[in-house]
Parts: structure tokens; sequence; C-alpha cells
């Protein structure tokens, strides 16, 4: 793969300067009181980005570019934390983001204005609801019954309308995609296949393969990865799988939130038994996806019962 140009470089550096600024700001904003029991709905604030009411759009993604987006965790009181991009290839210190997620199942991050960096989270409480967020507003009920469903994330656009989409996957390994309307709403869902009840881990964001379309690395319970290459197409977003490689069970937890070396391929991050947090840099090559392993935290990662 080419080393990306320096002007490509340059915008994603920017955007990763701007994040910081809007990340420090909404810092200041918050912290005396946002996680006070006189407000007690869930609360979620960009570590990268400033709430979309705002007007803020810290930076322009270049269609070539990974999405930019930091790291977030949930702890097992409920308690919200980001990790931007520190720019070497790491995660900068962690940035309170917000509360009230103690009983939340699923929670993942989507942009809806194809900026490259997400406005706002989806996240299923306990009781089934879905619930959508704009940074820094509140939540606003999506519908019930998601509670039928063991995995529930965003891996990105991936029918081509201009907003990231959302899947699920039921109880009996049938995966369900719902196409994002740009505002939080989603459409009614469509059957993407059967059989995804083998894979324990399930991750994506953005193009793994240099061809403009999002993909998703699935791990079945060997421990082998599987990747999926999208489509852009809504009733088969994925072609058939092909082998990543073995070996990956050594990892609880594996996510992708987009490009943290900032050399505009999206990235995958591995949780290791642990504590320890790996960085698989991307390399736009379908026939191998990832560059060797680097780790990029020492330990305590298990603290987070949730990261997306």
């Amino acid at each position: 793969m080419a080393e990306l140009s320096g002007l490509k470089r340059g915008r994603a550096r920017a955007r990763l300067v701007a994040a910081a600024t809007a990340a420090a700001l909404l810092v200041t904003g918050v912290a005396a009181g946002s996680a006070s029991a006189a407000d007690p709905a869930p609360s979620a604030t960009a570590a990268t980005k400033a709430p979309a009411a705002s007007g803020n759009t810290f930076g322009t993604q270049d269609a070539a570019d990974a999405p930019v987006n930091a790291l977030y965790g949930v702890n097992s009181s409920g308690t919200l934390y980001g990790y931007p991009p520190n720019g070497t290839g790491g995660l900068d210190s962690r940035i309170w983001s917000g509360s009230g997620w103690g009983t939340t199942k699923h929670m993942t991050q989507a942009d809806h204005d194809a900026d490259g960096s997400a406005d706002g989270v989806w996240a299923v409480e306990g009781s089934g609801t879905l619930y959508h967020l704009f940074w820094g507003e509140d939540p606003v009920t999506v519908g019930g019954g998601w509670g039928i469903y063991n995995k529930v994330l965003s891996t990105g656009n991936l029918a081509g309308a201009g907003a990231d989409d959302l899947l699920a996957r039921d109880g009996s390994g049938t995966l369900w995609l719902y196409l994002g309307y740009g505002n939080g709403t989603l459409t009614g869902r469509s059957k993407v296949g059967t059989g995804w009840g083998t894979y324990n881990q399930i991750t994506g964001k953005g193009d793994l393969t240099g061809d403009g379309r999002n993909d998703i690395v699935a791990r079945d319970g060997g421990g082998t990865l599987w990747l999926y290459k999208g489509t852009g197409n809504r009733t088969t977003p994925f072609l058939a799988r092909t082998k990543v490689g073995t070996g990956w069970n050594i990892f609880n937890n594996l996510v992708s939130v987009g490009d943290i070396d900032l050399d505009g391929i999206t990235d995958l991050l591995a949780r290791g038994t642990d504590g320890t947090l790996w960085r698989y840099s991307g390399t736009g090559n379908a026939a191998a996806p990832f560059k060797s392993r680097v780790k990029i935290g020492t330990s305590g990662w298990n603290g987070y019962r949730l990261l997306f």
C-alpha cells in the first residue's frame, strides 16, 4: 500500500487537532455536574466532536479516508469514557464522556452526515428499548422489542445511502440490517443471512479492502477471523467470507472505530484477556487486511464491559 500523501495525512491530523479542541471545550462545559442525581437521564458527549446542535463540524471527510473516531468504553457503574487517537498510533488519555449507562446491553456510535466522525450513539437498554442520542443531547426512543437481539452494532454505511446503518443478530443466528435515515431513526429490517450465531465477535467501521465499501470481520468459536467484503447493496450487503487468520481467541473483545493511526485506512483494536489493548493497522489489501499487532494499552482495559 502506498504511503498516505502529505495532503491526506494533513487532513487527518487537522481533524484530530480540531477534535482535541472540541473535546476540551466539552469537558470544561459539563464537568461540573452533568452526572449528578438531578439529571438521571443517560448522557453522552463526544470525545472527538462537538454536539450536533452547535453546528460545529470540525472537519470534512475525504471520500478516500477512513472514519476518525474515539474509542468509547462503559464501565460497570455505567460511566462513559472516550479515548481519541493521539496522533502517534495510540489513544490519548481518557475523557469523561457521560453517565447513566449501567443497564445498557449494546451501544454503538454512528455517523449520520458522512463527514467521517460519529454524531451520536444508538443504545439498547436492558428493557429492550432502542434509544438514539446525538452528542450532548437527550436520548430519544427509537422503538421497543430489541431484547430479541444478542448483538447490535453499526459498522458504517453499508447500503450507500449516505448515513450509517445498524446490524442486529437475533437468538437464532439471523443477521438483520436496518438502514439509517441520518437522523437517528431507521427503516424496517431486512434479512442479511442466517448462521451468524457461530460468531462471538463481529465488528467493522470502514473499508478494509480498498474498494471504497465498508467491510466487517467476524470471529468464530474456534478463534478464526473472517472477512466479509461489503457490496454497497442493501439486499446482499456482504460477499462470501474469506479467512483472515487463526488464533484470534486470545482476545476477549474486537472492536473497530475507524482509523487510529491516521494513515487513511480503518484499523482493528483487540483486547487481550489480561486487559492489554492492541492495534492491528489496516492495509487496504483484502488478501492480508491487517499488519502485525502493536500494543497501545498495557493494562486496565478489562474494566470496560462495553467498548465501541
